[in-house]
């Protein structure tokens, strides 16, 4: 019997990296291995990670989807990270926004498998499907976002309810941890706190915002090991999961804990509310996440927020 078939689209992005180095890592090599991309696969991850197959596709309009078919066959695990997930960006362009972060092309392609549903679809949403207005939010709270990229998650979500036969569906809150093989453009909340409090000047960070931010290993972990238990047990899986860190953290509690650790000075972190800036986007106030379901569902005990800082800076350091 062949290796089991892993295919993750988004691959050149950071969870996509992660989740490509952490199978990698994995004794005896159990999968094959394909990933998407939008353009072109950096040398450096085609080097890194040189047993997948790259393939390019086009989410909007699923143009690449047949070559996967004909180069890789069916997946048995499909990991959806790709998104539009800058809310400024999905503000401007909703229709952009609704094209690639609801996954109509991917689901259509795997539907036109005779045998769809012998893949599970792994599918990254979003805290921001949570409206913000009280603290950790259970899967059964109402999805009632506040700015466009919120709402094209839950669309996305609702669309795999409705089409998919066997899907888990991860409500992420900031993923964190150390740069990717290729570094990605965007920048990392862990070093950007880090680069700004290392120049000794006051920076103001906010005081009235909520997330559970998550250690990245923690997010490919639980990737992994839904892929096990659908590939060992094959029973019928349809989940809905939050997935963040054990600690609810504003920005400066995030703050803190890098000069904290860093051992910086912490007056030059300065407290300011979210509603004194103009980000062109509305955001959620809290929407801190409880992760009960997580833990009990997997076993896994996601990193708390500092331990996940210090083994991030430690890795930048090393790298």
């Amino acid at each position: 019997m062949g290796k089991k078939r892993v295919l993750v689209v988004g691959g050149t992005g950071y969870l996509g990296q992660h989740l490509l180095q952490g199978i990698s890592e994995i004794e005896g090599t159990p999968y094959d291995i394909a990933f998407t991309h939008h353009s072109f696969p950096p040398q450096a991850l085609l080097q890194a990670f040189p047993h997948s197959i790259a393939f390019r596709v086009d989410l909007k309009t699923g143009d690449g989807f047949e070559t996967v078919s004909e180069r890789f066959g069916q997946p048995d695990v499909v990991v959806n990270c790709a998104a539009l997930s800058v809310p400024r960006a999905c503000e401007k362009d909703r229709d952009a926004a609704m094209a690639i972060n609801v996954p109509s092309s991917l689901v259509n392609w795997l539907s036109s498998f005779t045998e769809s549903n012998d893949t599970l679809l792994i599918h990254l949403s979003t805290d921001q499907v949570y409206e913000g207005v009280k603290s950790f939010y259970k899967e059964e709270d109402d999805a009632v976002s506040v700015n466009v990229y919120g709402q094209s998650k839950v669309a996305a979500e609702k669309f795999i309810l409705e089409k998919c036969s066997n899907y888990a569906i991860l409500r992420s809150s900031i993923i964190f941890g150390p740069q990717t093989v290729s570094p990605v453009p965007k920048s990392l909340p862990i070093q950007w706190i880090d680069s700004v409090l290392s120049k000794g000047d006051k920076v103001d960070f906010f005081d009235d915002e909520y997330r559970c931010p998550v250690y990245v290993k923690d997010v490919v972990n639980i990737i992994l090991a839904l892929a096990d238990r659908w590939l060992s047990e094959r029973k019928k899986m349809q989940l809905l999961l939050n997935v963040g860190g054990p600690d609810r953290v504003s920005r400066v509690h995030m703050a803190e804990a890098v000069a904290q650790t860093r051992g910086y000075d912490t007056s030059l972190i300065k407290s300011v509310s979210a509603s004194s800036f103009d980000r062109g986007v509305r955001s959620p106030a809290d929407i801190s996440m409880d992760i009960t379901k997580l833990v009990q569902t997997l076993k896994i005990s996601p990193t708390p927020f500092r331990d996940g800082v210090r083994l991030t800076l430690d890795a930048e350091a090393n790298s």
